[in-house]
């Protein structure tokens, strides 16, 4: 066996729409299929593949936030420009980082649950 590609990430939240709407307006996911769990949620898509899936909670997860270990996801995309044009239209607040060593500029974003996502375009585009 051998490991091939990340399938999806899942993500708790108590702010279930909120989050599927940052999703859709942010990153142009959308909603699609998802299995008939006994719990709130959605799985959000990019094409045929569902990247996101969110779980709908009530209540944050016990802990603190320096107890957590994932520092952020990651999407490898295109479109730097209109990407990076989007952001700003919608006042979403980012961090570009130019990664000269590995040819990538990284669209850094946070979620509304704080969680951190970045978007890797190729720096030669």
């Amino acid at each position: 066996m051998g490991i091939a590609t990340l399938d999806h990430v899942n993500l708790r939240t108590t702010r279930l729409e909120e989050m599927i709407e940052w999703y859709r307006k942010v990153l142009g996911m959308q909603v699609g299929p998802r299995p008939p769990f006994p719990f709130p949620g959605a799985w959000l898509y990019v094409g045929e593949h569902a990247y996101v899936h969110l779980v709908g909670v009530e209540i944050e997860a016990a802990g603190s936030e320096a107890e957590l270990k994932l520092e952020h996801f990651a999407f490898s995309a295109n479109g730097l420009d209109s990407f990076e044009a989007h952001l700003k239209v919608n006042d979403v607040l980012y961090r570009r980082a130019v990664l000269t060593a590995v040819n990538i500029v990284q669209l850094n974003v946070w979620d509304p649950d704080g969680n951190h996502v970045h978007i890797d375009f190729p720096a030669d585009e």
